[in-house]
């Protein structure tokens, strides 16, 4: 039986929760889930400029397990950019902490 997974830490919810390529109908499009703490992630790592080791801490997670949450991120939006999908951000095993740091 696999472990349930841990909560990790989130900060804020975003305000856009769906991106999709420009002129291409909602319908006709396949699309990848971004989970938020996936998002999370991505947001410490490349917009705050954070080591893994920062980030884990600020989410509440393992280094491991950061990188891991990371790693999926960077897959999920390289699949969904290359690939001309749709992006949902939703989901996943989070809790949001306006007061992490």
């Amino acid at each position: 039986m696999p472990r349930r997974p841990c909560c990790k830490r989130v900060e804020e919810l975003p305000g856009a929760r769906y991106f999709k390529p420009r002129g291409v109908p909602l319908m006709e499009l396949e699309e990848v889930t971004l989970g938020f703490e996936e998002l999370e992630a991505l947001r410490l790592a490349h917009q705050e400029g954070l080591y893994q080791q920062a980030a884990a801490e600020r989410m509440g997670v393992s280094r491991a397990t950061f990188g891991r949450v990371l790693d999926a991120a960077h897959r999920k939006v390289t699949e969904a950019l290359v690939g001309g999908l749709a992006l949902r951000i939703e989901g996943g095993a989070y809790t949001v902490d306006p007061e992490s740091d």
